[in-house]
């Protein structure tokens, strides 16, 4: 359960948020993921969420992460969940937002869920990355800009990766230099397209149907990237409905051949796998880089 420290801080936000003075609240614990504890917070003017973890350990992640949702939120294609303020409290750090009740998805959801995904990704800017790093699950991102996809996936994504499961020990050095080929082909591997606003980890596990049946998404890792990205990350663990992509590209139809270049894509998350959980996760980037 929460401190009393990050109690009383919420309690004041809540506060200051409602223009009610609170005074009880009630909370109950639920899932967090695998970093995060997180609870239900009942008050007298609503039901509300809110996630903490260790401050020193993880330095800013739901500062990054507000900034993510807040600019998702912005772009309105998606319903995105409002965050309410941030904080620490001695050793600990809070993400407070509103409660998402879970919704019964309405009957064209992934049609719709498709259309809405792809308006997202027209949003755009002038540069691959973003003002500011965040992280991926527990690992630091860096969103340092660049002017071409091949030099921020090679020098912002994969290397730093690849260093880190280096430095572990987690792969080989002839795996090191596999991936060094490889780069070569970026250029020729991935089509031209402008930078997308990507929701950055689009997994299965990071949608929720919102109360109006609509697909509400959640724990982003936001950049502006290639589209390919999020579409490939929505296959890596079990993948969406054949619908779901019908529509997507129906609204922004991908380049040809894109199911050849998912596994590509997956290379990043499944790296950032590799870093956190080793295992067989090893064997599936092998599997894609040497098939290459």
């Amino acid at each position: 359960m929460i401190s009393e420290n990050i109690k009383n801080k919420t309690i004041e936000m809540l506060s200051t948020y409602t223009g009610e003075q609170i005074t009880h609240l009630e909370s109950q614990s639920v899932g967090g993921g695998d970093i995060n504890a997180a609870c239900k917070l009942k008050t007298k003017t609503g039901v509300y969420f809110i996630k903490y973890n260790n401050a020193v350990k993880y330095p800013a992640m739901f500062v990054v992460e507000a900034m993510g949702l807040k600019l998702l939120k912005e772009a309105d294609e998606l319903f995105i969940p409002e965050v309410i303020g941030y904080g620490e409290a001695e050793n600990d750090s809070f993400l407070l937002m509103e409660f998402i009740e879970q919704g019964i998805r309405i009957t064209d959801f992934w049609q719709d869920f498709g259309n809405r995904l792809a308006h997202l990704h027209k949003h755009t800017a002038t540069y691959f990355g973003l003002d500011n790093d965040n992280y991926i699950g527990s690992l630091h991102q860096s969103n340092i800009k660049h002017d071409t996809w091949t030099a921020f996936f090679i020098n912002e994504r994969m290397l730093p990766q690849i260093k880190l499961a280096r430095n572990k020990g987690a792969i080989s050095k002839k795996l090191v230099d596999t991936f060094e080929n490889f780069f070569k082909y970026i250029d020729e591997i991935f089509p031209v397209e402008n930078p997308a606003m990507l929701h950055g980890d689009l997994w299965n596990g990071n949608y929720m149907v919102s109360p109006d049946g609509t697909a509400t998404l959640i724990d982003p890792a936001v950049y502006y990237g290639h589209r390919e990205m999020d579409i490939a990350m929505t296959q890596l663990f079990g993948g969406f409905s054949k619908e779901f992509y019908e529509s997507y590209n129906e609204h922004y139809p991908m380049q040809a051949d894109w199911r050849k270049r998912m596994d590509y894509c997956n290379l990043y998350p499944l790296m950032v796998h590799v870093n956190l959980f080793g295992g067989g996760y090893i064997n599936s980037v092998e599997s894609i880089i040497n098939k290459f």
